[in-house]
């Protein structure tokens, strides 16, 4: 079925030469390739259309799984497939090790969905990565997708077209009701990214507001956002000084009591910050639309674009 919507979205007519980070000539490594999560998602990315060219689990190497050659290491995988992006399906007392066998094989882009990593060893892995030109999304996070032309991770396919919108996204199942909304008005996507949510994580909203701003094939971009944390607080001041494409924005939590964590580990109001009306006041203040109905998001993103044109 993903295969079949994989080849329905190239013959649609719209111009597929836009997205970031990811795109048809990315080469995928699946990190846990062969456990219960990693060989379900291998599937679907390659279902999808996405080149997953390796997969690797430490003492399996010469294996198969899902008709992907499996390696004991990241590096040999870069030596025989020429990989340039993974995917990290690795158990959370792994999975920075992964993220930094990544990083030092040279990977582009480490996309790494697994919950839980101990924050810890997160601050090792931010460390490892200030020297490095990887790209990390994640953890906890549903990855990365291009629509049409390679997905990274585990957004549902189908929702998905292609287009002009950029979506940046704190929540995986809240990006997916976005994209289908959007979808549904008629406004495909550009390059759809789930940043993750937990209270320490590879790149920001900023990080990619800067490689959508630099997209002449993006037009537009929705953040979704959350409390806890000031991310979206510093997009804001981003936005306001250095982007000038149509922005949507939408705050989760908005109902959440102060000291009680909602969901994701960096979902939480502590100290008096974080909260969700002084989000919706900054993002305001830099003159982005928010949208107060989730419901209305797409129609709210339709009618900003609509006026910006």
């Amino acid at each position: 079925m993903y295969l079949k919507w994989a080849f329905f979205l190239r013959s649609v007519g719209e111009d597929l030469n836009m997205s970031i980070l990811v795109d048809e000539n990315t080469r995928v490594v699946v990190q846990g390739i062969t456990g219960k999560e990693g060989s379900f998602h291998t599937r679907q990315m390659l279902d999808y259309g996405t080149v997953v060219a390796a997969g690797v689990t430490p003492g399996k190497g010469g294996q198969e799984a899902e008709g992907v050659p499996v390696f004991n290491t990241v590096k040999e995988a870069v030596e025989k497939e020429g990989v340039n992006t993974s995917c990290i399906f690795v158990p959370p007392p792994f999975a920075a090790d992964a993220i930094m066998e990544s990083s030092s094989a040279g990977m582009n882009v480490i996309v790494c969905i697994t919950e839980g990593i101990p924050a810890l060893d997160m601050v090792k892995v931010a460390d490892i990565l200030d020297s490095s030109e990887s790209v990390l999304i994640g953890p906890n996070c549903p990855g990365i997708i291009s629509p049409g032309k390679t997905k990274v991770g585990i957004m549902p396919g189908p929702i998905h077209k292609p287009g002009h919108v950029g979506v940046i996204s704190r929540s995986g199942t809240l990006t997916y009701e976005v994209v289908d909304q959007l979808t549904r008005v008629g406004l495909g996507q550009s390059t759809c990214i789930g940043i993750g949510g937990d209270a320490i994580i590879g790149t920001s909203f900023i990080d990619h507001l800067k490689k959508f701003g630099e997209d002449p094939e993006t037009h537009g971009v929705v953040i979704i956002g959350e409390i806890g944390g000031s991310a979206e607080e510093e997009a804001a001041e981003f936005i306001q000084a250095h982007f000038d494409k149509p922005v949507v924005a939408f705050i989760a939590g908005q109902t959440a009591p102060p000291g009680k964590r909602m969901g994701h580990a960096g979902a939480i109001i502590s100290g008096g910050k974080g909260k969700a009306e002084d989000k919706i006041q900054a993002l305001e203040s830099a003159g982005i639309t928010v949208a107060h109905n989730l419901g209305r998001l797409g129609e709210t993103m339709q009618e900003v674009m609509g006026k910006s044109c």
